[in-house]
């Protein structure tokens, strides 16, 4: 559906009652907001680089409301072949918002602080002009995951959050399975472990991928949430296949999650996106529809 066709007849969308109940606060304000259901655009990435228009209305048919972006160019401050102002032209047009944003941190790692301080520069003038509040740190390459590397990552993610916070945003971690392996056998800790441990909790906060924790950890969400309260403020929801342990729709898999999810207010949670980073049963909107569906039915009373 192009926009024309959509705007003749907009007044027919799902209202607000789409939107999932909560208590707990969901912006950087003391107010409270109402959670709503989120998916991370990375899983349709594909379709989003084809056509954001009518795939985010494909989404917002299925109930999707929020959405954590992906694929910032700094150079043109652009997503998905928009400029940022564009792009949030089109999430206003269709009544959506996004909430975060994974950027790509990693191969300034190698650089000058000067060159990581204007990325994180560039990406806080995407952010602003989404007026998305926070930035997300997503990934690290496989020979970034070393000692080295997990020994000064603590400062660098710090003087991140530090510029991210003057700039009236917030920063956020997002981990994978291999933060879990021990990197330092001396004392026995896991890069996760110096993560949480050596940030300031105030500039770096963390956004848990329940799937990776539940693959890789030798722990579990609500443990987490019990020793770090409040320091998890979105969370990223999906599936593990019985048999490969790969992604998979929500409720074909493995994980439990009616008794994974922990308390949103303990968690500090303000967002959380469902995902579905591969292994669609047949393509990845049609997965989407799917977890959306198992979410509504099974999950939403969690919020």
């Amino acid at each position: 559906m192009d926009r024309r066709r959509f705007l003749r007849y907009s007044g027919a969308a799902v209202t607000s009652s789409l939107l999932l109940p909560s208590g707990f606060a969901q912006a950087l304000t003391a107010s409270k907001q109402e959670y709503k259901l989120g998916y991370q655009l990375y899983s349709v990435n594909k379709d989003m680089q084809r056509s954001p228009w009518s795939t985010l209305l494909a989404l917002k048919d299925m109930g999707y409301r929020d959405f954590e972006v992906f694929g910032f160019e700094p150079d043109s401050v652009s997503y998905y072949g928009l400029s940022a102002k564009d792009f949030k032209r089109t999430l206003d047009e269709l009544g959506l918002t996004a909430s975060s944003g994974h950027y790509g941190f990693a191969p300034y790692l190698a650089k000058s602080q000067a060159e990581m301080d204007a990325f994180v520069a560039q990406c806080i003038k995407g952010a602003k002009k989404l007026e998305t509040p926070f930035i997300t740190w997503p990934w690290m390459a496989p020979e970034q995951r070393t000692l080295d590397t997990f020994k000064r990552l603590p400062d660098i993610l710090n003087r991140i959050g530090e510029q991210v916070s003057k700039a009236g945003l917030q920063f956020a971690y997002h981990n994978h399975g291999f933060e879990f392996e021990i990197v330092d056998p001396q004392t026995g800790q896991s890069g996760y472990d110096m993560v949480l441990n050596q940030t300031d909790p105030d500039l770096v906060k963390m956004q848990m991928d329940m799937y990776w924790v539940s693959y890789a950890a030798k722990t579990t969400p609500k443990a987490l949430v019990e020793k770090y309260p409040g320091r998890f403020v979105m969370w990223h929801i999906k599936d593990m296949d019985n048999v490969s342990r790969d992604y998979t729709e929500l409720g074909n898999g493995s994980i439990d999650y009616p008794s994974v999810l922990p308390n949103p207010s303990d968690s500090g949670l303000r967002y959380y996106y469902i995902e579905q980073g591969g292994n669609f049963a047949s393509s990845p909107l049609e997965s989407a529809a799917a977890s959306a569906a198992y979410f509504k039915a099974h999950l939403a009373s969690h919020f």
